[in-house]
């Protein structure tokens, strides 16, 4: 059975290459406030994080190991990571939440040294405003980018955390298979949604946080709409697109079945979106980019006219559902060994109406591997 957590000397090296990163940019402490970037250095795992009402962080000195400076509710948890200095309050608190704490021991790391934090794209400051220019005001270092760190270390995924990633395909394959089994002509769609959620967490998935998909002749409306209660049609194309979790890490890709036999319309377009998908895993290599494999797709998908409104066939994968680079004309990032990606192209079918398909690969040191199930050509019946 596949271990769950990491050994320590995963999270040793990640800190090491933070901190050879801050070396040359001349960051003395990075402040982290987010789920992600806050597991990522240790190993701290809970869903407590649905509740806004407390902040989090932990700090990566120039040397030494991280500090965590939480409230004190997450303090046994935390004991159980690979980290010693952590530094506690009594939260939630009204007139000091942290804050003094958190300048307390910026000041201790990093003096009148710089301070990076994270604010690129898909980054946030988890604390409150109004905290957070007391924090500012209250360094006496420097606060500014953290010059891409997060996003470059936690681009490049271990072979352990692509093993996460490629378990979390693997339940929600199973649970796929499962949909001819709960998926028919006359099936409330919601229903649907409801079962197939209750399938990933019988494969094993930890949670299902997200969900999405769409049913309609020859296609769907959209891909990000909840479930109506609109029953299942002859006809009908179904597509279920899920991000499922196991232990912390997330798949991202979708299959399209159809009610009934398909017409020509779907059973046409469903073939070019494999063969789209092809295409870019042809190319899938270190030093291709992922401009590069946003044209191989859409060459294909619309014939080279540069994408639909849903402005991008792809995306990176891995603590987060998205994450990285986009697959987008724009996007120059080389592809390199370690990141793992989707490949998702999508194309009008009729007025009104799309399909979508999305696949989860990694890049290796020769191409690509799939680490979702290839689908097949042949658009499933149920």
């Amino acid at each position: 059975m596949q271990e769950r957590g990491f050994p320590q000397d995963e999270f040793e090296i990640r800190v090491a290459h933070a901190q050879k990163d801050m070396a040359s940019a001349g960051i003395e402490a990075l402040l982290l406030s987010t789920e992600a970037d806050v597991r990522y250095f240790t190993g701290f795992l809970t869903r407590f994080w649905e509740s806004p009402t407390r902040p989090w962080f932990v700090i990566v000195p120039a040397a030494g190991d991280p500090i965590a400076v939480i409230p004190s509710i997450g303090a046994a948890l935390m004991a159980q990571t690979w980290l010693s200095d952590i530094r506690t309050w009594r939260a939630p608190d009204p007139h000091d939440d942290g804050v003094s704490l958190l300048i307390d021991t910026l000041n201790q790391v990093a003096g009148a040294g710089r301070i990076g934090v994270p604010s690129g794209p898909e980054t946030h400051i988890r604390m409150p405003l109004a905290d957070w220019a007391r924090v500012v005001a209250g360094c006496d270092g420097t606060i500014g980018s953290a010059n891409g760190i997060m996003r470059r270390l936690r681009a490049i995924k271990s072979d352990r955390e692509i093993a996460k990633i490629a378990r979390a395909c693997d339940i929600a394959a199973a649970a796929f298979a499962d949909v001819p089994r709960i998926a028919a002509q006359g099936t409330p769609l919601s229903q649907v949604f409801r079962e197939f959620q209750a399938a990933c967490l019988g494969h094993g998935a930890d949670w299902v946080p997200y969900l999405a998909g769409g049913a309609g002749p020859s296609g769907y409306s959209d891909v990000i709409s909840p479930a109506a209660d609109t029953p299942l049609a002859r006809g009908d194309v179904l597509m279920l697109d899920t991000g499922l979790v196991w232990d912390g890490y997330f798949c991202d890709f979708d299959r399209n079945f159809s009610v009934g036999p398909p017409d020509t319309a779907a059973r046409e377009a469903h073939a070019r979106l494999i063969d789209a998908v092809d295409a870019a895993a042809d190319i899938a290599a270190p030093g291709a980019t992922a401009a590069e494999l946003f044209h191989a797709m859409d060459r294909i998908v619309t014939g080279g006219a540069g994408g639909s409104d849903a402005g991008r066939l792809g995306h990176g994968l891995g603590m987060q559902l998205t994450e990285g680079l986009s697959l987008v004309p724009a996007d120059h990032t080389p592809l390199k060994p370690g990141m793992v990606i989707t490949l998702e192209p999508g194309m009008d079918v009729a007025a009104g109406r799309i399909m979508v398909h999305e696949e989860v690969i990694a890049i290796t040191q020769e191409g690509c591997r799939f680490l979702s199930p290839r689908a097949s050509r042949e658009l499933v019946q149920i």
